[in-house]
């Protein structure tokens, strides 16, 4: 993926590839096949990103393959653009896997986002492959706080009034996460991925293996450990 000159010209990528995303494909059931957790760490001192992707396999959440990779962080910190930092090492470590990916859970958002284009989307629609997001932090969007059930959600609101995902409760009495569609996934069968993988946790078990294993590839490639 080429590098943007700037700002600007970041955005004008967003507009264009945002057109291509699908929305209208439910996805493949949750508890079947391979699910694939991306996740990412960084040394900012020396503008350095590990990627790691770890494939699970959805009825088990055994790991079935892994993969990590290193490269220079080639872009700026900028609030709704951080895809243009994360995604050319992302699909390094996809690349590197040995088998088809699945279904992607990002450590991020889809539709929740300004420009309704976020690291899910993004690599969804560079891939091809089905994507969402699921964070642990709100941000471009309001929500009421669902129920204290697991499985119990609101809906996330944008500015524009537009819901965009949904705040997913995966632990009774745990804080939510913020579920959102990012390519070729519907935002129910989002969800009951996103709840069959938190069997146990608040995040899903495809996000803990990539954050460890993306922890770990820093670590070896700068002798830095991540905050």
């Amino acid at each position: 993926m080429e590098t943007p000159a700037d700002e600007a010209a970041a955005r004008a990528i967003q507009d264009e590839l945002r057109t291509r995303v699908v929305l209208d494909e439910p996805g493949p059931p949750p508890g079947t096949g391979l699910i694939t957790g991306v996740d990412v760490a960084y040394d900012d001192e020396r503008d350095v990103v590990a990627a790691a992707a770890v494939v699970l396999d959805a009825a088990t959440l055994a790991v079935v393959d892994r993969a990590t990779a290193v490269g220079r962080v080639a872009f700026p910190y900028v609030p709704g653009l951080l895809a243009f930092r994360e995604i050319p090492t992302v699909l390094a470590a996809l690349d590197s896997l040995t088998v088809d990916p699945g279904l992607v859970v990002c450590d991020g958002y889809g539709l929740a986002h300004p420009r309704r284009f976020g690291l899910a989307s993004h690599l969804g629609v560079l891939t091809g492959l089905p994507v969402i997001g699921v964070a642990k932090n709100p941000f471009a969007f309001s929500y009421e706080q669902p129920g204290d059930r697991r499985g119990e959600f609101t809906a996330l609101i944008a500015d524009d009034g537009e819901e965009v995902g949904r705040a997913l409760r995966t632990q009774d009495g745990v804080k939510p996460v913020f579920v959102s569609v990012g390519h070729r996934v519907g935002i129910d069968n989002a969800c009951a991925h996103t709840l069959c993988l938190s069997p146990h946790y608040r995040l899903p078990e495809s996000t803990r293996s990539a954050d460890t294993l993306c922890r770990r590839a820093l670590l070896e490639a700068t002798g830095v450990r991540p905050g």
